[in-house]
């Protein structure tokens, strides 16, 4: 990837006024900006052309969405410490987990070295703060509520936060255009803390629904910290088609949800329905090279709610995840 881990360099004036942008203005933003999405049809990264013969590698890191041992509920100290041993290579934690081990008088700081000194990255993190919300009183608190947020993630050693349409998962769909100037908004706020919000697929929401929608959004905002956050299982439940990822490029993607699905009607399936990477029908092979080919060499963030591997042992349920990771994407790349 091309060091899509801290914020770019500030955005120009006209760049940074989130709320006096008309459509005309954010496509214009939109179309000279370095968001990191790749031009269509632009040719692969270079590393992605090297010659037939070169010794294959995998691209990918591996981390820990915290929600795959959420059933275990462990602190977040012993949630890192699960990770590591196991041998990931970071974590994506949920910021309920962070504020309470905050509250409880745990240093975060503390745990933020701990990881740097052990190679460890919090590479992002799981949040649910009502940015996109049509009530203009609820959307306000939701952007206070992402500043606290990406405070808890940025003294933790984070650098990127999962931005879901939170509050209007149901209800009415919102035109995209204000989805785009309201991710720009909350942008603009990560980007002065130094922490960037990844605008997320929920394919049962209302809302960004598809991966077209989130990247439209991610677009349309013309902001260079702009980033989706794509997910295995929910491309399947909002009905996107895999072949969507041929047109993301290595800036465009920090982190991809990972795992799998049992052959079942979209309509009936739920999130306890994921299971592990491998033991389902999910296009991994298609999804692996795709982002290979792409030069998207992102954190592959290993996410279930599966209760059965809940009542398991939590080092059983990492090692096995992380295997079945990498045990997948050698199947796809031929490793």
């Amino acid at each position: 990837m091309s060091n899509p881990d801290r914020p770019t360099d500030a955005a120009t004036s006209s760049q940074r006024k989130p709320h006096t942008h008309s459509r005309r203005d954010l496509f214009a933003a939109a179309a000279g900006s370095a968001i990191g999405l790749t031009a269509l049809g632009c040719a692969p990264a270079p590393e992605a052309r090297a010659a037939d013969n070169a010794p294959k590698r995998d691209p990918f890191r591996y981390g820990l969405n915290t929600g795959t041992i959420r059933g275990h509920k462990l602190p977040l100290d012993q949630q890192i410490d699960v990770a590591m041993k196991t041998g990931y290579d970071g974590i994506e934690p949920w910021l309920g987990d962070m504020a309470k081990y905050a509250e409880s008088g745990g240093s975060l700081k503390d745990l933020a070295k701990k990881c740097a000194d052990g190679g460890f990255e919090v590479y992002s993190a799981i949040g649910f703060a009502q940015w996109i919300v049509d009530d203009d009183a609820k959307r306000a608190a939701g952007l206070e509520s992402a500043k606290r947020d990406m405070d808890l993630v940025k003294q933790l050693g984070g650098t990127h936060l999962a931005a879901p349409p939170a509050g209007a998962n149901k209800g009415p769909k919102i035109d995209l255009w204000v989805v785009a100037e309201r991710y720009r908004a909350l942008l603009e706020i990560g980007h002065d803390i130094g922490v960037i919000p990844e605008v997320e697929v929920w394919g049962f929401s209302t809302n960004l629904t598809t991966l077209a929608e989130s990247t439209f959004v991610a677009i349309a905002a013309g902001h260079p910290d702009a980033v989706v956050l794509p997910d295995v299982y929910h491309l399947f439940k909002g009905g996107s088609p895999a072949e969507g990822l041929k047109l993301l490029g290595r800036n465009a993607v920090r982190a991809m949800h990972v795992n799998d699905y049992p052959k079942l009607d979209r309509d009936k399936a739920s999130d306890a329905d994921r299971v592990y990477p491998g033991d389902g029908v999910a296009p991994l092979d298609y999804i692996f090279t795709t982002l290979a080919a792409n030069g998207v060499g992102c954190y592959l963030s290993l996410e279930m709610f599966n209760r059965d591997y809940w009542a398991q042992p939590v080092e059983q349920v990492t090692k096995t995840g992380l295997a079945k990771s990498k045990a997948a994407v050698a199947k796809a790349l031929g490793l």
